[in-house]
């Protein structure tokens, strides 16, 4: 499958539509606190900025303005961008959501805004393709089978993970502050366009084992997806590594608890996975195998030449017979 013109056009709009408010965002924060050293610490959870209160975005901002501008990229210059749009569109959809409800009528009107950007850039990338109808259209690349498979797994490891702790949280704390990672409530303390952190991890969940899937069967989104979720995984792990390291754990594992010491080890974790899977699926792939090119001006394969009729032009047998 490959996108029309105008369709590209479009999705890429979008995608630089909704990079640009990431960006407004970034900045206003940036211009608040002052440096983007700690603008960085606050995005990995640094406590002393955080009781401060003055940002607005997270870690979360910068990857989503990362996915938007390379999709926006990759429509401009790829008949093939479709799976890229839709995959940027279907989780700044998801992570969006909780906007809605979120106290601030800044938020709420951002929350808005991309929702209905990235709604427009779902339908685009479902409306926009057409079967490639000359030879030279060819199907995107495939992941080859090695780094698909372990890209897969990585990905199938990390999303175990996040339900595994999801888990643990849910038997840790209190009914009603565990209601509150998913809905948002007064116990969370986060910056205002963030999700909750249990809605997050339901979005990281779906989308790790969307892309795990996706690379386990070769599938031609699967590069799209696996890109995207390995960034946000390695975003995800860096935040983590950077609390130990800030934090002085890390060298100092067997003085944690079990809790302790497995937060951190998911951290190292997750920032290798992701930067793998980053590395396997950035690789060169293999062409799709080809499908049957529709005729000029119908739907089903071009009918076979005529033979050629006998007594013809001279060398038209002897085609015939080295046929």
């Amino acid at each position: 499958m490959t996108v029309t013109r105008p369709a590209r056009l479009t999705g890429a709009a979008l995608c630089a539509a909704l990079a640009l408010i990431a960006a407004v965002w970034i900045l206003q924060d940036l211009a608040e606190i002052g440096s983007p050293a700690d603008l960085a610490r606050y995005w990995t959870g640094d406590h002393h900025v955080l009781i401060q209160g003055r940002s607005a975005t997270s870690l979360i901002d910068a990857v989503l303005l990362a996915a938007s501008a390379a999709a926006a990229v990759a429509a401009l210059r790829s008949r093939h961008a479709a799976s890229a749009l839709a995959a940027v569109g279907t989780v700044t959809l998801a992570l969006r959501l909780p906007g809605l409800w979120a106290p601030g009528s800044g938020a709420l009107v951002t929350a808005l805004l991309e929702l209905a950007l990235a709604a427009g850039l779902v339908l685009t990338a479902a409306v926009g393709r057409r079967r490639a109808e000359a030879p030279h259209e060819r199907e995107p690349t495939r992941p080859r089978t090695g780094p698909a498979i372990a890209a897969g797994v990585l990905l199938a490891l990390a999303a175990l993970l996040v339900i595994l702790w999801e888990l643990y949280w849910a038997g840790e704390l209190p009914t009603e502050f565990t209601v509150d990672r998913f809905t948002g409530g007064r116990s969370v303390v986060k910056p205002a366009l963030a999700p909750p952190p249990g809605w997050l991890s339901v979005i990281a969940v779906g989308l790790y084992g969307t892309a795990a899937v996706s690379c386990l069967l070769r599938a031609r989104h699967s590069r799209a997806f696996g890109l995207l979720a390995a960034a946000f995984l390695a975003a995800g792990g860096a935040a983590g590594v950077a609390r130990a390291v800030r934090s002085e754990t890390l060298p100092r594992l067997g003085d944690l608890t079990s809790a302790g010491a497995a937060d951190v080890l998911t951290a190292v974790f997750e920032l290798l996975a992701g930067l793998a899977v980053l590395v396997l699926l950035a690789g060169r792939g293999v062409p799709a195998p080809p499908g049957p090119h529709p005729a000029a001006g119908g739907g089903g394969p071009a009918p076979p030449p005529p033979p050629p009729a006998a007594g013809g032009r001279a060398g038209g047998g002897r085609r015939g017979a080295a046929r």
